[in-house]
């Protein structure tokens, strides 16, 4: 995983779901920068236009509700941005995100101070979420080494490739 995820944060509200983070009209495609050209554009018609790379979704709580597809959270990392925070996240868009290499946190305190436009630092390793635009540091449970190294290889796909790769040249 990364060292420090940095970006702008795009709040959304409660019940974000996954038809919200990609509309299905585009389910067409697998491919993560063709979803991301979709990503939110029926929610917030600016986010495709503005978004940057590293850029931080913040979501309220049941983020990710919906279908079991793993096109939202491949939409979310083929916009370019470098995690989702949220007060929760529907069971199954936690394990795709987890599956597809999307970093999530959970941090309701987090959310509740979050606005859009305020930079947003992300330290997974340390467990922290810090709002450089108003001075703030928030504590997150930070994934076991494992987990770490699962979204720092892009995904459970690749993760286990480099290990069955790993173990043959052992």
């Amino acid at each position: 995983m990364a060292n420090t995820f940095k970006g702008k944060a795009w709040k959304y509200g409660d019940n974000v779901d996954t038809d919200g983070i990609i509309p299905a009209r585009y389910l067409v495609s697998g491919d993560a920068r063709e979803l991301g050209k979709h990503c939110m554009e029926d929610l917030d018609s600016r986010f495709i236009s503005q978004v940057e790379d590293g850029d931080v979704i913040v979501g309220g709580e049941n983020f990710g509700c919906g279908s079991s597809r793993e096109h939202a959270p491949l939409a979310i990392k083929g916009a370019g941005c470098s995690c989702v925070i949220a007060s929760s996240f529907a069971r199954i868009f936690f394990r795709n995100a987890i599956n597809v290499g999307l970093p999530i946190f959970e941090c309701p305190d987090a959310v509740k101070d979050i606005e859009t436009g305020d930079r947003i630092e992300v330290d997974p390793s340390a467990g922290t979420i810090r709002n450089t635009t108003k001075g703030r540091t928030y504590s997150v449970i930070p994934f076991a080494p494992f987990l770490q190294e699962l979204i720092r290889e892009g995904g459970l796909v690749p993760y286990v490739r480099q290990r069955l790769s790993a173990a043959k040249g052992a």
